[in-house]
């Protein structure tokens, strides 16, 4: 038997919590395993899994996730410890951060985007940076 791998539609914890259509929620929600939110969510959002806000879903808060789905309307700062995921007709007004972002064509992104405090491993590139200054004295000790 085959096994399909997840991918970032597919979150690879349980979903134990939906926020439906009609629902409203403010204050502070923190949720273990993933989320999904197809209504109304003001305040925060604090969970060690996968927050998916639907394309109905509207979120007015900050959201601190490993990581971020986002198809409907999400009006805040997103920090995600692995990656955030911007669909073709979303609308972001917010800052993020996360090592890895995915944004596609349509998506309206307004906001910064910081990726630096962790550097990806690509594998093929080499990690080691090289100093400038050491480079230029190596060189022009050959040119004397």
């Amino acid at each position: 038997m085959l096994k399909k791998t997840p991918t970032m539609n597919e979150p690879t914890g349980n979903m134990n919590t939906i926020i439906g259509k009609d629902t409203v929620f403010t204050g502070t929600l923190e949720v273990k395993g993933a989320l999904r939110v197809d209504g109304t969510v003001k305040g925060k959002i604090i969970c060690p899994d996968t927050v998916t806000v639907g394309a109905s879903g509207s979120v007015e808060a900050d959201l601190e996730v490993t990581n971020a789905v986002v198809a409907g309307k999400m009006n805040g700062n997103i920090v995600a410890s692995e990656q955030i995921e911007l669909q073709a007709k979303c609308e972001v007004d917010g800052d993020l951060k996360t090592p890895s972002l995915i944004i596609e064509q349509g998506a309206i992104f307004c906001g910064s985007c910081n990726m630096k405090d962790k550097a990806p491993d690509l594998g093929f590139l080499n990690q080691q940076k090289s100093k400038p200054e050491n480079a230029l004295a190596s060189s022009s000790k050959g040119n004397k």
